[in-house]
Order: structure tokens, then sequence, then C-alpha cells
């Protein structure tokens, strides 16, 4: 039998959280900060392993790994757009010059070295998820920096911070997971 994408997710997830769980079971007991700042690991849990995931194997089903991999890899340019958007983060010169490289590298690779080639490119809504998978990855990355919305002291326990994390991220893989299993009938 073939296990649907968005269901191994949540299986692998669930894995995770029973090998973190006995590395960090204070944060399962009343008042810890998994409670106390729910909406932040909530939130950090449906980008990362909820949305970035699902939207990525989403992805697979029109486009190419070499696609969805090469889509992947205009991150640099999401994390520059949202830490000056979102985060008033000044862009430097060489930051920008990184970001074109990158993107550029991509248009190599996708037109096989030929410029003219640009325009007999087809993008499959897989890309569409590709990009909005690394749009979410990005902004997740920027919430994650930002240590100030942590906890005071969680971070010190890499166990406890990175299951704080995987709890709620499971729980919205299985929601995504029973969502797959609810439209694939």
């Amino acid at each position: 039998p073939v296990v649907p994408p968005l269901t191994l997710n949540f299986l692998r997830w669930v894995l995770a959280s029973l090998v973190l769980l006995p590395l960090a079971p204070a944060l399962l007991r009343r008042g810890s900060p998994l409670f106390t700042h729910w909406r932040r690991f909530g939130l950090l849990g449906l980008l990362s392993i909820g949305l970035y995931n699902a939207l990525q194997y989403q992805a697979l089903h029109t486009s190419t790994a070499l696609n969805v991999t090469l889509v992947g890899s205009s991150m640099p340019a999401f994390m520059l757009t949202i830490g000056a958007l979102i985060y008033g983060q000044r862009v430097s010169a060489r930051q920008l010059l990184g970001a074109v490289l990158s993107i550029g590298g991509v248009l190599v690779v996708l037109t096989q070295g030929h410029p003219e080639r640009i325009a007999e490119l087809h993008f499959v809504p897989g890309d569409l998820f590709m990009l909005v998978a690394t749009g979410v990855w990005a902004w997740y990355s920027w919430l994650l920096a930002d240590t100030r919305a942590d906890p005071p002291g969680l971070r010190a326990d890499w166990a406890a911070y990175l299951l704080a994390q995987v709890l709620p991220g499971a729980a919205w893989a299985g929601l995504f997971a029973a969502a797959e299993h609810g439209l694939g009938s």
C-alpha cells in the first residue's frame, strides 16, 4: 500500500515527537512555555512542519524534483525581501548581489545556458506551490531568528525548544493529512 505524502509527513513528525519527548518531558507540564507561548509555537509549527512540507509535497504532484529544488534555491531573495518589508532590515549591496547570483544560477540551469530559452519556460502549478513554500520557510526563518519573542531560557534547552515547535507542527501535519484523506476519497 502507498502512504500518501502528507500522512507520511505526519507520521515522521509524530516519530520525531516521540524521540524528543523523553529529553524534554517538562514541556508538557501545566504552565510550561509551550502553553504560555502557544501562539508563537503554533505559528512556528504551522509554517515549518505544516505548511512548508505540505506545499512542497503538493508541488511535487505537478513539478519535477529538479524544478522544486531550483525554486527552493531562490531562498536568498525571499529572505532579503521579507527581512526588508516586514522586519525593516537594510539590504546591503553584497546581499543583493548574492540573491541576484542565486536567481541567475537558477535561470542558467533552467535555460541550459541559453538565455533565449527563457521565453520557452513553462511553469506548472507545482512551481507556484514551491514559490509559496519558499516564502513560508523564509518567514519561519525570520520568526525563528527573533529571539526576543522566545520564552526566557527555553532556547538554552535545545530539546525543549525543538519539541515546542515539533508538537504543534505535528498537529498541523495531522490536520493536513486528514484533509488529504478527506479530499482523496
